[in-house]
């Protein structure tokens, strides 16, 4: 028989797997998601999440608490009577007695390979340190911080120029599948459970606004890995100086160049130094060549196009 469940996420990484499990015919007997957030201009539009949203669409009860750390809250998250809770990137966190207040427990769909990238920000986190390959983990949930034993895994690999929008895409792709496959073996009784290894823990700390800007004293590699690691959200940023006027210019994408290095270049010394028409810019070793940028209020551009307005000359020095 179908499983009866609730599903709890909030974003559209979450929706992806909402949309695949009522596909799966079980049986979803409410769905919890953050409360609509203020929008618009002046922020007196209240914007429900894309899992609202969806959930919406579906016909499916929509609940929006602040909190289940009240008890009335996990009386009557009780009483849906549910097999199980299906959790991806919800945003609050799940106290023991939502954790056990179905008959399986509660199953977490990761998008890292824990332990590593445990926390908020897993798809970032492994494109700013470089990684060359994550993937997407179904875990049952415990008390701790994505410490739960593990189901299934899919792992993923981390393309040179990927972005973390790119990557967030695949793997919403691939957790949608890896959940419904998990809910299978679940309604089967033949889901197995591995405990995560001791050794190999990460954190994906949130991303906060003062590491978006881009230091060109790093390393090329560096600098590629941080701007497309934040793009296209929150957006690694620097100060280019346009026709006169300081701006603040978002980076969404690049390329590690094969110019040499900053130190090594006898015309251009500093980093942030751009070295040709085409948007290389000097790091504090070796280059990166900005691919697409977007200028605050406009929309995202080619370096060609964004150079038919900026005229940015080799020599110039970006903050």
């Amino acid at each position: 028989m179908p499983l009866r469940l609730v599903f709890m996420g909030t974003p559209d990484f979450a929706a992806a797997t909402l949309r695949a499990v009522a596909g799966a015919g079980h049986e979803i007997a409410a769905i919890y998601t953050q409360p609509p957030r203020p929008a618009g201009r002046r922020g007196l539009e209240l914007k429900p999440s894309p899992v609202h949203r969806l959930g919406d669409d579906l016909g499916i009860e929509v609940r929006t608490p602040k909190s289940l750390r009240g008890e009335a809250e996990q009386q009557t998250f009780a009483a849906l009577n549910a097999d199980a809770a299906v959790v991806v990137a919800y945003g609050l966190l799940l106290p023991e007695a939502v954790l056990k207040g179905t008959r399986l427990g509660a199953f977490n769909g990761h998008a890292s390979l824990l332990p590593r990238w445990r926390g908020a920000a897993p798809i970032q986190r492994a494109i700013m340190a470089g990684d060359t390959e994550t993937g997407i983990m179904v875990m049952k949930m415990d008390e701790g911080l994505d410490t739960g034993p593990v189901a299934l895994t899919h792992r993923v690999p981390i393309d040179p120029d990927m972005t973390a929008g790119e990557l967030h895409d695949e793997l919403a792709r691939s957790g949608a599948a890896l959940m419904v496959e998990a809910l299978a073996l679940l309604e089967a009784g033949k889901l197995a459970l591995t405990p995560q290894p001791p050794e190999g823990a990460t954190y994906a700390h949130k991303i906060a606004k003062d590491e978006t800007r881009v230091d060109w004293s790093r390393a090329a590699d560096e600098v590629h890995n941080h701007i497309r690691g934040l793009s296209p959200f929150p957006g690694a940023w620097c100060e280019m100086e346009i026709a006169g006027r300081v701006e603040r210019v978002k980076l969404l994408r690049s390329t590690v160049d094969t110019l040499p290095s900053a130190g090594s270049n006898g015309a251009y010394t500093e980093p942030g130094t751009v070295l040709d028409d085409e948007l290389a810019i000097a790091c504090g070793a070796g280059a990166v060549r900005l691919v697409e940028l977007q200028r605050a209020g406009g929309k995202p551009l080619s370096a060609e196009d964004f150079q038919r307005g900026a005229k940015l000359a080799p020599g110039v020095v970006v903050r």
